[in-house]
């Protein structure tokens, strides 16, 4: 059942605003931003760091998080949510910290450019920039390239599901992803889209916009999308890093998240797959709302620790 506290306090006037169809991205982005006024007090870390990449294809802004400064740990990089045409690293630093400080690792946190004025795969490219760069510089940072992994919620998951495709094979060795509510199926067609098209806040309505936004597709058909795009398409999943996908019970998302992960296991990549019961889309940014919110965290950080044990 969903909690109470987050239906009185983030659901309701989520559903008495006007619908996103329509909206600007400066609207959107100001919607999601005020997320922060719900998320715990933030955790402090022993060092935090911004800087940009210095790769050719340009500087990628990052914010690093090191909670114990001197000791190479574990590097993650990890690319925020918010339908590619939303949110930063402000709007992840919250729970970024919290991850950092209680998993033990480096977490990097990557500012990609966002659609309408940069569409697919301005973004993408990014992405697989600052991956390249972390590892190449995971020293420089304190962290331990030996032991690297990339993340992302939403959107940002799927930057990462994309990321780790294309890593297969080459200098950059991925030896975890972790994919929370990954937004990888531009067809909206599964029984979570049906159960959930509104209501709990990240509505069809609004993924078909952030769709449509990202590939530059105001009208027509989705289902033609690029795998790099839309990684549902990608022909082969093996050769992939052992992966944490976490799903939550009310999102539209669910479904995908899940087959996707299925998928990985059926091509031999070992993958494990946890459903938070009780919790919407947006509960990494809720501890503010309801404690219950830290599970989503909590099994994060727990897949984290276990990757790198």
């Amino acid at each position: 059942m969903l909690e109470p506290r987050i239906k009185e306090r983030f659901l309701d006037g989520l559903n008495t605003a006007p619908p996103l169809e329509g909206t600007t991205p400066d609207a959107l982005r100001g919607a999601v931003e005020e997320l922060l006024s719900f998320c715990a007090p933030p955790l402090p870390v022993a060092q935090v760091m911004d800087g940009t990449t210095t790769e050719a294809t340009g500087a990628v802004p990052f914010r690093v998080y090191h909670p114990r400064p001197g000791v190479p740990l574990p590097l993650v990089v990890y690319f925020h949510g918010g339908g590619w045409m939303a949110g930063s690293i402000a709007f992840m630093d919250p729970p970024l910290r919290a991850l950092a400080v209680e998993a033990g690792v480096v977490v990097l946190s990557a500012e990609y450019r966002l659609a309408p004025e940069h569409p697919f795969p301005a973004g993408l490219h990014d992405a697989q920039a600052v991956t390249s760069w972390a590892y190449e510089n995971a020293a420089a940072l304190g962290a331990d390239p030996e032991r690297f992994a990339v993340a992302g919620d939403s959107a940002g998951a799927a930057l990462a599901v994309v990321v780790a495709l294309e890593a297969r094979g080459s200098a950059v060795s991925i030896g975890h992803q972790l994919l929370i509510n990954p937004a990888v199926d531009p067809r909206m067609n599964t029984a979570s889209y049906r159960e959930f098209a509104t209501g709990y806040q990240n509505s069809a309505s609004m993924m078909n916009l952030c769709w449509r936004t990202y590939l530059n597709r105001p009208d027509g058909p989705l289902d033609d999308a690029p795998w790099q795009a839309a990684p549902v398409f990608a022909p082969d999943l093996s050769g992939l890093p052992p992966t944490t996908v976490i799903t939550v019970e009310y999102d539209p998302l669910r479904d995908e998240g899940e087959a996707y992960a299925a998928r990985m296991a059926a091509a031999g990549v070992p993958t494990t797959l946890v459903r938070c019961p009780g919790l919407i889309h947006c509960s990494l940014h809720l501890d503010g709302v309801a404690p219950h919110a830290a599970s989503l965290r909590q099994h994060a950080v727990r897949a984290l620790t276990t990757a790198f044990a």
